[in-house]
């Protein structure tokens, strides 16, 4: 076994045992901080998280995808350069959260957020100090050891959150939280490799490939923003912050398993291809498609689990005020399939240098979602909004297929074998579910 396959393997272990861990503190803590904290402050969170992301996706030149494919990836002053323009990048975020603050607060009317995007906006200044150990370590398939670190840093933050929460029942606790736990990262990652010391640095040829390649990261990120956030964008304005919360709650669970896929392709599947892209086509898809398939059939048996256990969960483990919840998390779980298919490939694009085919597939698909909510929300409710919402990435999906076929990398007939595997199990898996007494997934939805 080649050394690349055996970091790969050992790669892909350690990512799905680091993200059923984090899986665990997360859902664990959330259960407490419901207990402690209402649904209007899991929305408002929420849409100040998304007001961060979204500037950190509009400056991003793609600094850590960068150092994983460059040939100078463990070049100090490569690295040095990198991080240089990593902290400006933070400064520049946080002066965007405070010029943002008023025209927010003005246009949902909640003029907490004035004073609440600045300061939480000051994770971007921490997170713009982080070494650039956790990008080599990357490179490097090391995911073990950046796997424990994550996991130590979001303990230590989720603790910190729940006992500030116990103590002040307020905003307060998750926004406290949310820096301490970037503090924590920062600090942290000088420690992951000890050999690396950065200085300040603008190397000419080091800014000019970073810029070279992250111009397209920029452009594509800038369109993620749009298409992962417009649901909490327009429903943060069509729904109260009591009903955005309880979506959130919905929505974090149903994202589980494409987590744990973005995360797979991230740590392993976007460096392994990156050392093989200079083989032929076939042989590179020959590669991709073997590993691919075990890939898809787990993530098909881990969403039919999902589909017919998440409302059941729901009422279980939750109050009554997320109850709403229920009815939501089948519905979004289902949706998740195309994003599954396209993005258990599309790293190949960005290896390939061609990003511009998954921003193109992140523009329609953030047209299809500011077009449809409005409208499924004023002709069906809440149900129209989250039918939507579920199946968003469609468009992507067909925008990115179109990239691997020009590519000569498109793996469609592997897409249908997979996606009817899905439909036979959770066909064979809703009747039982039935027959047992239960409910169909789908009940008691709000309209």
């Amino acid at each position: 076994m080649s050394s690349i396959k055996k970091k790969a393997i050992t790669g892909t272990l350690w990512t799905v045992a680091g993200y059923g861990t984090s899986q665990i503190l997360k859902l664990g803590g959330n259960i407490i901080l419901t207990r402690l904290l209402v649904p209007e402050l899991f929305g408002l969170m929420a849409l100040m998280n998304t007001f961060i992301m979204g500037l950190n996706l509009f400056s991003d030149i793609g600094i850590r995808p960068s150092i994983i494919r460059s040939s100078r990836g463990d070049d100090p002053v490569f690295l040095n350069t990198a991080w240089t323009l990593q902290v400006i990048r933070g400064f520049i975020l946080w002066l965007g959260c405070c010029i943002i603050a008023w025209p927010v607060a003005q246009f949902y009317g909640n003029f907490q957020l004035m004073w609440l995007l600045p300061i939480i906006g000051t994770t971007t200044i921490l997170s713009g100090f982080n070494s650039t150990s956790l990008a080599t370590l990357n490179r490097k398939i090391e995911i073990n050891r950046l796997t424990k670190f994550e996991i130590t840093q979001q303990f230590l933050s989720l603790s910190i959150t729940i006992v500030w929460a116990y103590f002040q029942r307020a905003i307060w606790a998750l926004v406290g939280g949310s820096l301490i736990g970037g503090l924590i990262k920062m600090i942290g990652s000088y420690r992951l490799d000890t050999s690396l010391s950065h200085r300040f640095l603008l190397d000419k040829e080091s800014v000019k490939e970073l810029i070279s390649f992250g111009r397209w990261i920029f452009i594509s990120t800038a369109m993620t923003f749009f298409a992962n956030q417009a649901d909490r964008l327009i429903l943060g304005k069509l729904f109260s912050l009591e009903m955005l919360g309880i979506y959130t709650i919905a929505f974090n669970l149903a994202f589980m398993p494409r987590q744990i896929l973005q995360k797979i392709s991230t740590n392993v599947i976007f460096p392994v291809i990156s050392t093989y892209i200079d083989i032929p086509r076939e042989e590179l898809k020959a590669k991709i498609a073997k590993k691919r398939q075990l890939v898809l059939i787990i993530l098909a048996v881990f969403l039919t689990i999902m589909v017919n256990t998440g409302d059941i969960f729901i009422n279980l483990v939750y109050d009554e005020r997320y109850t709403e919840a229920a009815w939501m998390m089948p519905i979004l779980t289902v949706g998740m399939w195309p994003f599954m298919l396209h993005n258990s490939i599309n790293k190949i694009l960005f290896a390939l240098n061609k990003p511009v085919y998954v921003a193109l597939g992140n523009f329609v698909k953030t047209l299809y979602m500011f077009t449809l909510i409005p409208v499924a929300t004023y002709f069906a409710g809440a149900l129209g909004a989250i039918v939507v919402i579920a199946f968003n990435d469609l468009p992507s999906y067909i925008i990115i297929n179109y990239g691997l076929w020009r590519e000569k990398v498109l793996m469609l007939r592997q897409d249908i074998q997979a996606t009817l595997i899905l439909f036979i199990m959770l066909s064979l898996t809703m009747t039982i579910r039935v027959m047992l007494g239960f409910s169909f997934p789908l009940h008691n939805p709000t309209f």
